[in-house]
């Protein structure tokens, strides 16, 4: 009884499946009402039956008048849909077939708005991290995204928020180094974590982690006898951030060495 009865249930998914499919329910529509669906579809946030929409139109009428604006809207109900690499690879893929478009500036906005959030998975409801933690290849892939869109389109509309994105991922990614090189501080790579302290001061200047770098700098080098450069990176502590947390605890290492 139990084997029909999952039987029956398998039928009738298929059965639902047919009735549902968009290839047999549109099989008489035109470019116009595929189109038209779509973005009603859209518009009420059913992002599935819109990219199915837009998927039909773009096969069914390639070279039609909807083609080139369906492939444009299409980006966008990916990226509502949760599909971040078919976002992705359709905004490729339209920069690529019209360069010239007059919204180009956008595609290259959700080019980086997609890898700007793509680090945001269904674990971050549950065990939330500090996302300098993570690994930064999308990051910096979002980074050059959105430098890319401001030395396109340095007025575009979306100029403004790209700029502000870029800032806080400048900034993520210093934290990132600071603490790579605090990983090795607590294991004992004391070179290694002076070095990586020191990425951040040369490759991340005027971001929230320079301090902190300067400050494990001078204990790495503390640790590890290196006076001279102890004192300089001290120094550059002292001048530029007298009201540092950590400087007495330094002063003290500079007293004692």
């Amino acid at each position: 009884m139990n084997k029909n009865f999952f039987l029956l249930l398998f039928s009738l998914f298929l059965l639902t499946a047919c009735a549902t499919d968009p290839k047999e329910h549109t099989a008489g529509w035109d470019a116009d009402q595929l189109y038209e669906e779509a973005k009603k579809a859209l518009k009420d946030d059913d992002y599935r039956t819109a990219i199915r929409y837009y998927e039909l139109l773009e096969a069914r009428h390639p070279f039609g008048p909807y083609a080139q604006q369906a492939l444009l809207e299409s980006i966008y109900a990916y990226y509502k849909h949760n599909e971040p690499e078919s976002a992705i690879v359709t905004a490729d893929r339209f920069i690529q077939q019209y360069p010239r478009h007059p919204n180009i500036d956008y595609v290259y906005y959700m080019k980086g708005l997609v890898n700007f959030e793509m680090n945001q998975g269904l674990f971050d409801r549950f065990l939330p991290l500090d996302k300098s933690q993570r690994d930064q290849t999308v990051a910096m892939n979002s980074f050059r995204d959105f430098a890319e869109l401001l030395q396109r389109f340095p007025q575009s509309r979306y100029a403004e928020d790209a700029e502000k994105r870029m800032l806080y991922l400048r900034n993520s990614a210093a934290q990132y180094e600071l603490n790579v090189a605090e990983f090795y501080m607590v294991r004992g790579a004391y070179l290694a974590a002076a070095n990586r302290a020191k990425n951040v001061i040369e490759g991340f200047q005027r971001t929230p982690a320079v301090p902190d770098a300067l400050a494990l700098m001078v204990k790495a080098y503390r640790i590890l006898q290196l006076d001279d450069l102890a004192n300089q990176s001290l120094q550059v502590l002292q001048l530029n951030y007298p009201n540092h947390p950590k400087l007495s605890e330094l002063n003290a290492l500079h007293i004692e060495g």
